[in-house]
């Protein structure tokens, strides 16, 4: 089957309607620990659109070795899976992407063309950490991905250790340009009480720009994002949590600026970038 060029999607849709886009997701059929076949991924998108999602943005894993998605792979399989999703009259359309884990020669395959950034618009690049630590050249790699005109946006630093211990290096990493992108299952507590609390202090700190699923099945770690947002909502209006499951994640699939995360602390407003 041949590739199809995807066109992004209207951010002037996306908010005029008020559904959610998901940015992080694994539910291309096959393709990692995600899901595991079309039936699977047919039903992991008939829970997002129940839950009042309209985009999602397919990110498999990319690692050498374990998961050796290449660009072309990754376009052919969300073609395939848009066109069954019509097929069984499914609402939700499917964006590429990739999930890239952080290694020294990020940079350099980017240079080459061979990455897949978000809705394949060469404007944001989703990238992960391993679990345990912060690799002692992600900085470096971070900086000369923004070189090339590319955002790096870090998934889940709310399940770092490492940025768990230092937030400090995060909100130094944030201060450079760098996006960073929570999961909703850590703002419901899925992942714990203490994964939870880290991501709201990311949030009060200003350091989280979007919150996606990172969804791997229809159940458990599913694509839903409602929760999380009436949870931001709660505790900081729903301007925040509009900005980060709507008004942000609709700026990057059409590849323009973010803004920045505005939370109000007593009766002063802070801003942070």
């Amino acid at each position: 089957m041949e590739v199809q060029t995807i066109a992004p999607i209207s951010n002037e849709i996306a908010a005029g309607d008020e559904k959610m886009i998901d940015l992080h997701t694994h539910i291309l059929p096959g393709l990692d620990d995600g899901s595991k076949n079309t039936a699977e991924s047919l039903s992991m998108a008939g829970v997002a659109q129940d839950d009042g999602i309209h985009t999602i943005v397919a990110t498999p894993h990319v690692l050498q070795g374990v998961f050796d998605n290449d660009k072309n792979k990754i376009l052919l399989a969300v073609t395939q899976l848009n066109q069954t999703l019509q097929e069984q009259n499914i609402a939700v359309h499917i964006l590429p992407g990739a999930e890239y884990y952080l290694e020294a020669d990020i940079p350099l395959k980017l240079s080459q063309g061979e990455l897949l950034t978000i809705n394949d618009n060469g404007r944001y690049l989703l990238v992960e950490l391993p679990s345990a630590f912060i690799p002692e050249y992600t900085a470096q790699v971070l900086y000369e991905i923004q070189l090339q005109g590319v955002t790096p946006i870090i998934a889940h630093p709310e399940r770092n250790a490492g940025f768990t211990r230092r937030p400090d290096i995060l909100q130094e990493m944030t201060s450079r340009g760098v996006l960073a992108q929570v999961t909703s299952a850590s703002i419901t507590g899925l992942f714990g009480k203490k994964v939870k609390r880290t991501a709201f202090s990311f949030l009060r700190r200003g350091l989280v720009h979007l919150v996606s699923s990172d969804a791997h099945s229809s159940k458990g770690r599913a694509p839903l994002l409602s929760q999380a947002q009436k949870e931001i909502e709660k505790h900081y209006g729903s301007h925040i949590a509009q900005l980060l499951v709507i008004q942000n994640p609709g700026s990057i699939i059409e590849g323009e600026s973010t803004e920045p995360l505005i939370i109000r602390s007593n009766t002063r407003w802070k801003l942070f970038r």
